[in-house]
């Protein structure tokens, strides 16, 4: 074929900005009535959801516990349960999976690791684990290393495990009551993180005898997660309904406060790239936020979701999985009216061009009110008025006492200060 040759110059084609203006406005409606986010559901629990663990190889492979105590392991793509069994009396509290994904690690409130083989077939009548170990001390979470043989985990004290013995080989303690969740970070992976129950966020290096620093805040952080593309960056779950992203070079401040529950979030995992995070809350919603913005980008909901207990995003950075209190895990979109399955070449092209549109014409009014509207549940927007509103009366309160106080007496504090409460070192 012969090129085709164009003439670009802008007096020749005065309508080409409206065209293009209609053109956006066209492809944001579209994607607003395309946007059906969830994929599908995995039933079979028969107690409340209490975590997921996702395969570090293969992106197929899924891991539930259960308040009961059962452990289930899902093949996403036929969404069956392949094996199921009772790992613990009480409360899972935990799985984790080693590094060559071959054995996976549970804790429960029976104060009992134990470890399981992955490979066993859902007929074997053996369902033992391989090796159980009685704790001394309450556990609450887990993490490993991901590249060592080399876990941790969190109850009364902060302790490290090797796989290979029945005690732990290093305890760490900072004076506080309880740690309820920790994390490695996946980068520098001698660093440590763990949310305590005193409202702290403490950082441990396992190189070192004791922890680094701490940062208390106003309320409790229920989770937290590592930034997979920042070895420095990470965001906590709190209590008083945010979300703050803090650089550990500097504890004292956080990086940006994440606002839009309604409710304590109980759970947070960030995306493969590091760009984005999700979060679930006890207002029976997921979230979704950029790193650098403060509001949410998505939210997800159902008439039958209860409140969110764990939250996972998969290592492709297509899907989203949920647990839950009415049993069920669910799997969502990570971008609502992103079309699955193989896409023509005409349609990866016309699919482009829209999303450069919507980009280019992004702050136009129109574009961003269609972009940015959402339908919540009739709690979710009676509750956000009055969140709104309680915020308005403290920023009002806040200013008057200022302007009737003596110079400097009162100092301003910003959105991102008032949260923290001291930093240790």
């Amino acid at each position: 074929m012969s090129p085709v040759s164009r003439n670009y110059d802008p007096s020749l084609h005065p309508f080409e900005s409206t065209r293009e203006y209609t053109r956006a406005v066209n492809a944001i409606k579209l994607e607003r009535i395309f946007a059906k986010p969830l994929v599908g559901n995995l039933h079979g629990h028969r107690d409340s959801v209490s975590t997921l663990c996702k395969h570090p190889l293969y992106l197929s492979i899924l891991l539930s516990g259960a308040f009961d105590g059962e452990v289930r392991i899902w093949s996403l793509p036929r969404r069956i349960c392949t094996r199921s069994f009772l790992a613990h009396d009480g409360v899972v509290r935990g799985i984790v999976l080693n590094p060559n994904g071959e054995q996976f690690t549970t804790i429960g409130n029976d104060k009992t690791i134990k470890t399981w083989d992955l490979e066993k077939s859902i007929f074997d009548e053996d369902q033992d684990p391989n090796n159980t170990v009685i704790s001394e001390t309450i556990l609450t979470g887990i993490t490993h290393h991901r590249t060592n043989n080399v876990f941790a985990t969190c109850g009364e004290v902060c302790q490290l495990w090797d796989e290979t013995r029945n005690k732990p080989i290093r305890t760490f303690k900072w004076g506080v009551d309880s740690l309820h969740d920790v994390k490695y970070n996946p980068i520098q992976t001698n660093l440590l993180a763990a949310c305590s129950a005193d409202r702290s966020i403490i950082l441990y290096d396992t190189r070192e005898v004791g922890p680094l620093r701490k940062v208390v805040m106003s309320l409790r952080s229920n989770k937290l997660s590592w930034n997979p593309m920042e070895a420095f960056t990470f965001t906590c779950a709190n209590e008083d309904y945010n979300l703050y992203t803090f650089d550990t070079r500097k504890l004292k401040t956080p990086v940006n406060v994440h606002m839009d529950h309604v409710e304590a979030v109980m759970d947070v995992d960030y995306s493969p790239t590091g760009r984005e995070f999700v979060s679930g809350s006890y207002d029976k919603t997921i979230r979704i936020f950029e790193v650098n913005k403060g509001r949410s980008r998505e939210v997800y909901h159902t008439k039958r979701m209860q409140r969110v207990t764990s939250i996972s995003w998969s290592l492709d950075n297509k899907y989203i999985l949920n647990g839950s209190d009415e049993m069920n895990i669910r799997v969502w979109k990570a971008r609502a009216a992103e079309k699955l399955g193989v896409l023509k070449p005409r349609e990866k092209v016309s699919l482009q061009y829209s999303e450069t549109l919507k980009e280019k014409y992004a702050a136009y009014p129109q574009v961003r009110r269609i972009a940015r509207h959402r339908q919540v549940p009739k709690h979710i927007y009676n509750a956000q008025t009055e969140v709104r509103q309680s915020r308005e009366k403290a920023t009002r309160k806040e200013s008057n006492r200022r302007i009737h106080s003596k110079k400097g007496g009162m100092p301003f504090v910003s959105e991102r200060q008032r949260h923290i409460v001291r930093e240790e070192i």
